[in-house]
This record gives C-alpha cells, sequence and structure tokens, in this order.
C-alpha cells in the first residue's frame, strides 16, 4: 500500500513534519537515523511551521481583537491558541524558542481566574483538551498547570464515557479533545485516572461507531476530513486517538475504517474534504465572531498531511 510513488510523494519536496513522521511511523525509523534527525531539525525552518513562526509578534503572540494584550484565543482560527495547536500537530516543542516564549505567554496568561483553562473555576472541556494535548507535545506534561487540567479533564468525565464542551449530562462525539490529550501522555506516564478515562472513553466511541450520537442522526461533516480541525470532530480525529491508545484492532473500527479507506484516491492519497468551519445548516456550533479559516492545504487536491495521518491510522489498525 505505500507504493514507491505514495513514499516520493511523502518525502520528496514536502513539508519537513509530512517526512518526519513519514519516516518515523510509516517506515520504522529511529529517531537516531540521519534522515529522521535532518526533518525534525528543518521544522520551524521551513514548511508550514517555519510560516506560521513567520507571523509571529515580538511578545510571543499572533493575531488579537483590539490588541487586548490578554487576547490569545480570538480572532478565531488565526490567534495564538490555534496556532499553537497546529505547532504541536507539526512536530515542534520548547526547544524552539519562539515556541517556549508562546507556550509560556499562554500557560500564564490562561492560569489566571480571568482564563481559567487549566481546571480553573471557568474551565472548557475543549479549550482545556486542545491546551493539555498541545502542552504534552511541547514538553510542559510536568508542569504543575498541565497536570491540573489533566486531572481536571478525568473528573468532568461524564457517566457515559464522553465529554461535552458545552452543559450536558451526556457526552458527544464533538467533545473529543481529552481522548486526543490522553493520547498524546506517553502510555507509562500515564495515571490510574487517565487509564481508566481512556477506556471509558473508548468505550463511548467505539459503542457508536465513532461516527453516530445516541440520536442515531447523521451528521455529515464527521464523516469529511478536514485539517486543521481546532474542536471540530471527524472521522479521522477519531481513528487517530482509538488507534493511538490502542484499539486499531476492536471489531467496532470496521466501519469507519472502512470508510477512511473508500476515501483513497486512484492513486493512493486521500484529500482533505473541507476547511473548518463546516457546517450542517442546523448545526448548534454557529461561531459568535467572525472567523478565519486556516488552511495548510488546498481541499480537493492531493493531501500529504491526510494521506500521512490515514496511513498512519491503518497501519495501527494492521490495514498496512
Amino acid at each position: 500500500m505505500l507504493t514507491k510513488e505514495l513514499r516520493r510523494f511523502l518525502l520528496r519536496g514536502t513539508d519537513p513534519s509530512v517526512r518526519y513522521f513519514t519516516l518515523r511511523d510509516l517506515l520504522d525509523r529511529p529517531e537516531s537515523d540521519p534522515a529522521v534527525r535532518r526533518a525534525r531539525s528543518e521544522i520551524g525552518r521551513e514548511g508550514w511551521a517555519a510560516r506560521i513562526l513567520g507571523g509571529q509578534q515580538k511578545g510571543g503572540f499572533w493575531e488579537r481583537f483590539n490588541g487586548d494584550g490578554d487576547e490569545l484565543y480570538g480572532p478565531k482560527y488565526i490567534a495564538t491558541n490555534w496556532r499553537l495547536i497546529v505547532l504541536s500537530d507539526l512536530g515542534m516543542t520548547r526547544r524552539d524558542p519562539r515556541v517556549r516564549k508562546a507556550a509560556e505567554l499562554l500557560l500564564k496568561t490562561w492560569d489566571q481566574p480571568r482564563g481559567g483553562v487549566f481546571g480553573g473555576k471557568y474551565s472548557e472541556v475543549c479549550v482545556t483538551g486542545n491546551c493539555v494535548r498541545m502542552m504534552t507535545r511541547f514538553g510542559y506534561r510536568e508542569d504543575e498547570r498541565v497536570q491540573r487540567a489533566i486531572d481536571w479533564l478525568v473528573k468532568v468525565q461524564k457517566k457515559d464515557g464522553g465529554w461535552h464542551c458545552f452543559p450536558s449530562r451526556t457526552g458527544t462525539l464533538d467533545g473529543w479533545e481529552p481522548m486526543a490529550a490522553f493520547a498524546a501522555v506517553p502510555p507509562q506516564e500515564r495515571s490510574a485516572g487517565v487509564r481508566r478515562a481512556i477506556e471509558r472513553g473508548a468505550e463511548f466511541y467505539l459503542g457508536r461507531r465513532l461516527l453516530r450520537d445516541p440520536d442515531g442522526v447523521r451528521y455529515r461533516p464527521w464523516e469529511r476530513l478536514h485539517y486543521p480541525n481546532h474542536y471540530y470532530y471527524d472521522l479521522l480525529v477519531g481513528l487517530d486517538f482509538l488507534t493511538a491508545v490502542g484499539y486499531g484492532s476492536d471489531p467496532r473500527m470496521r466501519r469507519a475504517l472502512d470508510l477512511l479507506g473508500s476515501k483513497r484516491r486512484r492513486d493512493g492519497a486521500w484529500a482533505l474534504e473541507g476547511i473548518h468551519p463546516d457546517l450542517e445548516p442546523d448545526s448548534p456550533y454557529r461561531p459568535k465572531t467572525p472567523v478565519y479559516p486556516m488552511m495548510l492545504e488546498y481541499p480537493g487536491q492531493p493531501s500529504r498531511w491526510a494521506t500521512m495521518l490515514a496511513l498512519r491510522v491503518q497501519r495501527r489498525a494492521g490495514r498496512l
């Protein structure tokens, strides 16, 4: 399934983040391999991460509303919070001083009562889950604020095993950020509470075959592939975190894996199918402020990022 043409597509003349994850996760090259080390060293110096970092301001932040010194969330989806999520996906860490400056600005600002992200009075599941995931990848997992946020995500898990970003007695597939955050924590470093939360969360998603909420209504955007995802759920998001925490061989994954496989192009690649916000007319998640879509690749064209993720999911599930 990883043909010569597909290897060339992912490895030659492409973004160093795609090259790095392809070598490491699809071709089993160790971190000490010269090609892996070279690709990793180029992340942030060229390609997508470099372009994002090129827009960073001296204070460590990106776009803001009206110059508000504490505004790191808006405007969507080009402010500091959203930029950092993508940088963490692309393999950046706090070893880069630009990332360190922005991450520590966010940690400091959002640990205040006004922000309340890290397990505080005003914490919110989607924002906190995204922060835990990115901070863990950046290298801040042992930070007391991140630990507190992890404990809070365990605490607010619903009785049905899911999470919800709005007041609700039940979970929703859209509340995926805690599962992705826990998947970013190395298995040997997961507490008993985190391990139990992963088990319960996996049952929540597997019981719904990754595609349907309890009412059984089909929500088309969940079946389309996107990147960046911000806080929106889709098929590839669910497959990625469930295979990362060891559920790739569960038979309840079959339907979602088959759907992903059906989206593969004749050239072996996958394409992005939408850019967020990608919403159905009756969606309750209407942004209340203007949004500015963030895009690394064009929908409808062969996507290196989607192809790498899809192949990694299939490999973890034993289909590659």
